[in-house]
């Protein structure tokens, strides 16, 4: 009983925090971008489960629905009168995710379903604990992070295209990690931005909301390839032994 209410203290004092800390069109404008962050990772999961079942089964049609989606979310700019339309390419754009993910996901449960949870509950816990981070530190403080995220993914892009020749497992193993660090810093930085700009007038929450999704299915991506490995590397060394 006395947790509870430790609990329900600490929530009433964080939300006071939250509503000292940002405007009121500012915190709707992030319920609103954390709504269509929910949605788009609803299709996505939809999109996993359908090919997971053998129900729908879309291929490469939805790599290139998934790289339509996004050029057309990025050029057709929020005029206020095209919400549903950027909406529904939004939702499509996680479904085309989650059906593009359906292989993966499908050689994993045969490997160890367990993977797919555990990555889930990590994506999970760093989505949650850096969107807090962000949040509750001094205004713009992460923004500085931008120049130097997009720098070392330009850098590791380069790295993986002489690596295609090199076939070196230590680089990629280092690009997975590192990436890894990468897309879970860019939720500080996105997190920031995303507030900075609503602040200037910016209000466009399906862009925004599409950012935190990139990081998102990022991370969740990267690690089911680590746990993946890991349980190759097992029971490869079960068979040895």
């Amino acid at each position: 009983m006395t947790s509870n209410f430790s609990y329900k203290q600490q929530f009433e004092r964080f939300a006071q925090n939250m509503g000292r800390k940002f405007e009121p069109e500012i915190r709707y404008h992030l319920a609103k971008t954390y709504l269509c962050l929910g949605g788009t990772t609803a299709t996505a999961t939809l999109g996993s489960l359908l090919h997971l079942s053998g129900w729908l089964e879309l291929g490469f049609l939805t790599g290139i629905g998934s790289i339509l989606l996004v050029l057309g979310l990025i050029f057709m700019e929020d005029n206020g009168k095209n919400f549903y339309t950027r909406l529904g390419m939004l939702l499509g754009f996680g479904f085309c995710s989650g059906q593009t993910l359906g292989p993966f996901l499908q050689y994993i449960r045969i490997l160890n379903p367990a993977i797919i949870v555990t990555a889930l509950t990590g994506t999970s816990i760093v989505f949650v604990t850096l969107t807090l981070a962000a949040l509750l530190a001094e205004r713009g403080s992460y923004l500085f992070l931008g120049g130097i995220l997009i720098s070392v993914l330009n850098t590791m892009a380069l790295i993986s295209l002489f690596n295609m020749f090199m076939g070196s497992y230590f680089i990629a193993q280092t690009q997975l990690y590192i990436g890894l660090g990468v897309m879970s810093t860019f939720i500080l930085y996105d997190t920031q931005a995303i507030i900075e700009k609503a602040r200037m007038g910016s209000r466009d929450y399906i862009r925004h909301s599409l950012d935190l999704f990139f990081d998102v299915l990022s991370i969740f991506r990267k690690l089911l390839i680590i746990l993946a490995q890991k349980e190759e590397n097992e029971r490869q060394n079960k068979k040895r032994n």
